[in-house]
């Protein structure tokens, strides 16, 4: 499977145009059920709101949906996916609460507010590559572990779990086509003292 965008965490981030007041929602989701969930928490939330404008896209079936929820056709659903689609995000559910000022803002308007909306939530939310990784393991001396730590680092490997024992035992996840540089390298480094074991492997974040 390939390599994909998605947003790191549940966000928010707002704005007022002409006294409306817009509020971008952004989490990660899986499933279709889990962006209606938060589709619906977010109106529940604001459920005296003008405008609860959603959108989602999901990788499996490749599913994206867009509800103007009351805007005009084609003014805050649709702008509110193509910020996601334009960003090739998936697995991403985006909630937009409006808050109407007093003040018509057009179609135009309207659409550049849901635009804006969706993508100050994404941003807020922090756009991350995930990838096939391979989890892996390898114990060290204490005396190597601030060289492996740099060099995971060079790799971006995200470290997720260390025991210190008699010995530093790391495991950490890496982008699968990265194993055999890294392998050299720490064979290098350490006159082929340590190898990588295998572990598993799994879409983790890569940058």
């Amino acid at each position: 499977m390939k390599e994909y965008k998605t947003v790191e965490f549940e966000s928010k981030n707002e704005f007022v145009e002409k006294k409306s007041r817009f509020i971008g929602y952004v989490k990660p989701v899986k499933t279709q059920e889990e962006a209606t969930n938060f589709i619906n928490s977010i109106k529940s939330k604001h459920w005296d709101a003008t405008h609860n404008v959603s959108a989602f896209v999901l990788r499996e079936n490749n599913i994206q949906r867009s509800s103007d929820d009351g805007e005009p056709s084609g003014t805050a659903g649709v702008p509110t996916l193509d910020v996601l689609l334009k960003e090739n995000l998936v697995d991403v559910c985006v909630v937009v609460t409006r808050y109407f000022g007093g003040t018509l803002l057009g179609a135009g308007g309207l659409i550049r507010a849901y635009s804006h909306a969706s993508k100050i939530a994404v941003e807020a939310g922090h756009i991350i590559t995930m990838a096939p990784c391979k989890i892996l393991s390898v114990s060290v001396d204490y005396s190597f572990y601030d060289r492996l730590n740099i060099l995971l680092s060079d790799f971006n490997a995200n470290i997720e779990n260390s025991e210190f024992t008699d010995n530093v035992a790391v495991t950490f996840s890496i982008r699968e086509n990265t194993v055999p540089l890294l392998q050299d390298k720490l064979t290098q480094q350490s006159n082929g003292k340590y190898i990588l074991k295998e572990i598993g492997e799994k879409f983790a974040k890569v940058e």
